[in-house]
């Protein structure tokens, strides 16, 4: 899961820093566990992970970073991987560079890949826009699930 962390850092970084502001996390899981233990546990395993990220924490992944640099790339994502993404706080909508204003926003063909889904505002007031990323291979998958 990526987790932002403008804001965990003190001081915070400002509005007006315009890069990403990010760090990545896992939560592994058998298909199991997730059946037998439902969605609450999923969520609390997240928010116990997103607290994880202190300052200090964070201060210290940058250093290693610095040591050690690597750009992620999106092959480093394995199979049966499952990313949500969203972006609120960009007024995406506002922009106009002389065509008019956007009609929608999307991730681009550079960040796709099975299993993405990616959450923005919509074009209308308090409206949401939901992308999926999914293989023809997944969706027939999930075609085949009666419980889906």
């Amino acid at each position: 899961m990526v987790i932002g962390v403008r804001s965990r850092l003190q001081p915070p970084l400002p509005q007006q820093y315009l890069g990403n502001a990010i760090q990545g996390a896992n939560i592994t899981m058998k298909a199991g566990e997730v059946l037998e233990q439902g969605l609450g546990y999923v969520a609390l395993q997240m928010n116990e992970t997103v607290a994880m990220h202190t300052e200090e924490k964070l201060r210290n992944h940058l250093e290693s970073w610095r040591q050690n640099p690597k750009i992620p790339v999106l092959e480093d994502f394995t199979s049966n991987c499952f990313v949500l993404s969203s972006s609120p706080r960009h007024n995406v909508y506002g922009n106009d560079f002389g065509w008019g204003r956007p009609i929608a926003v999307r991730c681009g063909p550079a960040n796709m890949f099975d299993g993405l889904i990616a959450i923005f505002p919509g074009a209308e007031e308090g409206s949401v826009d939901i992308q999926a990323y999914l293989s023809s291979e997944t969706l027939q998958g999930m075609g085949k699930d009666a419980e889906f």
